[in-house]
C-alpha cells in the first residue's frame, strides 16, 4: 500500500485492475472527502440520561440483518476486489468481520464477469456472518443478464447481492458507463427472480426521496443510503484523467444528499425495507444516531480500509472500538437493547 502522506499522481485511464488499485491509493492517501457538505450527524444529539437504570454489561447489541445473526448492527462497507492486492485486503477484512461477528460487503464484482480468474479475490478463505456482493446496476444496460448475475452469486457464495447506483461517479470516471435509461424496469424484472435478497445502494452521493420512491417498488429487501459527508467518488475520479476531469471532480465533490437527509427520505419512502446507514460515519456514536433515525444497521469503509495497514488485528481493534462506542451510547441513553435505542429522540441543542 502507499505510505501515509504519499504524493499521489493523476493517472490516465487504464485497465480495470489498474483502476481498482488506483482507487485504493486515492481512498487511503488522497484528499477525497466531501468538503462543503457534512453528513448532518454532528448537529444531532441524544439526551444524556444520568440515571439510566441499566448496567453497561447488560447492553445487548445483537441483531439480525437480512436473516443473518450479527453481534452488532455493523457492516464493513464495500471497498475492493479484482487484484492480488485487493484480494489480500478482502481476506483481512473478512477474517476481522468473522472474529467480531459483523457483516462485510465486497467491492464491485464486475471484474469477476470479465476476468473469471479474479473470483478468489472476492471469495475469501474465512467467511463472515453476512457476505454482501456488489454489482453496478448500470451493467444491466451493458450486456449483463440474469445468468451472469446468478453465476456471480454462486461463485462468491453471497448471502445478499447489492446493486449499486452511481450515476455521478460514472459521469466523471474517464471510463464511465452512463447509459441509465430504462434501468428501473430491468431491475424490477430481475430482482424478484434472484435466489438471495437484494440491497440497492449508492456509493457516496446519497439516495433522496425521488430515488427512494422508485426503489421501494423494485422488490429489493433493503437500501443502503451512502450519503454525502464521507469519501466522494466524484473527487476520487477527478484525480484520474486530465485537467478537465479534475475540475469536474472538484465541482461535484459534495454533490448529492447528505446522510441524515437520505436516511429520513428512505425510511419515509420505504418503511418496509431494511435500511443501512453509510456515508461519512466515523464512530459508534454516529452509528447509534443513525439507528435512532431509522436505520437497521450502519456501515463504514474508509476507516476500516485504513485499519488494514495493521492487518487483521488492526481491523478487529477498529471494529471493537466502534461496538464499544455504540454500547456506551446505548448505556448513556438508558437503552438496554437496539429496539429501545431506536426509540430515542435526537435533539438540536443550542
Amino acid at each position: 500500500m502507499s505510505r501515509p502522506g504519499a504524493q499521489l499522481q493523476v493517472l490516465e485511464p487504464g485497465d480495470i485492475g489498474q483502476r481498482k488499485d488506483h482507487h485504493l491509493d486515492l481512498c487511503l492517501d488522497g484528499d477525497v472527502e466531501s468538503k462543503q457538505v457534512s453528513t448532518g450527524l454532528a448537529a444531532l444529539h441524544f439526551e444524556h440520561d444520568a440515571l439510566p437504570e441499566i448496567d453497561l454489561e447488560s447492553v445487548d447489541t445483537r441483531t439480525e440483518l437480512f436473516g443473518h445473526a450479527l453481534r452488532a448492527p455493523f457492516v464493513i462497507g464495500a471497498m475492493t476486489g479484482g487484484t492480488d492486492r485487493a484480494g489480500e485486503i478482502n481476506a483481512i477484512l473478512a477474517e476481522a468481520a468473522a472474529h467480531c461477528g459483523v457483516g462485510m460487503a465486497l467491492g464491485s464484482q464486475r471484474v469477476m464477469l470479465e476476468r473469471p480468474e479474479t473470483v478468489s479475490t472476492f471469495k475469501t478463505p474465512v467467511r463472515p456472518p453476512l457476505r454482501i456482493g456488489n454489482l453496478g446496476a448500470v451493467q444491466l444496460n451493458y450486456g449483463v443478464g440474469r445468468d451472469q448475475v446468478l453465476r456471480l452469486i454462486e461463485q462468491s457464495e453471497l448471502d445478499v447481492l447489492a446493486f449499486h447506483l452511481n450515476p455521478l461517479q460514472e459521469a466523471i470516471q474517464p471510463e464511465g458507463d452512463t447509459r441509465f435509461a430504462g434501468l428501473r424496469d430491468k431491475l424490477a424484472e430481475l430482482i424478484p427472480s434472484l435466489p438471495v435478497p437484494v440491497l440497492i445502494k449508492e456509493v457516496g452521493a446519497g439516495i433522496g426521496a425521488r430515488a427512494a420512491s422508485k426503489i421501494a417498488g423494485l422488490g429489493a429487501a433493503g437500501i443502503e443510503v451512502a450519503g454525502v459527508g464521507g469519501t466522494s467518488w466524484a473527487a476520487v475520479e477527478g484525480f484520474r484523467g486530465g485537467a478537465g476531469n479534475r475540475r469536474a471532480g472538484e465541482v461535484f465533490r459534495s454533490f448529492g444528499v447528505p446522510t441524515v437527509a437520505s436516511l429520513r427520505a428512505c425510511r419515509e419512502a420505504a418503511p418496509q425495507l431494511s435500511l443501512v446507514a453509510s456515508g461519512g460515519l466515523r464512530t459508534g456514536l454516529d452509528g447509534a444516531k443513525c439507528l435512532a433515525l431509522g436505520a437497521d444497521a450502519f456501515a463504514m469503509s474508509r476507516p476500516l480500509l485504513e485499519a488494514t495497514r495493521e492487518g487483521v488485528e488492526g481491523v478487529v481493534g477498529a471494529i471493537e472500538s466502534l461496538i464499544r462506542e455504540l454500547r456506551i451510547a446505548m448505556f448513556c441513553t438508558g437503552s438496554a437493547d437496539l429496539d429501545t435505542l431506536r426509540r430515542q429522540p435526537l435533539h438540536r441543542f443550542a
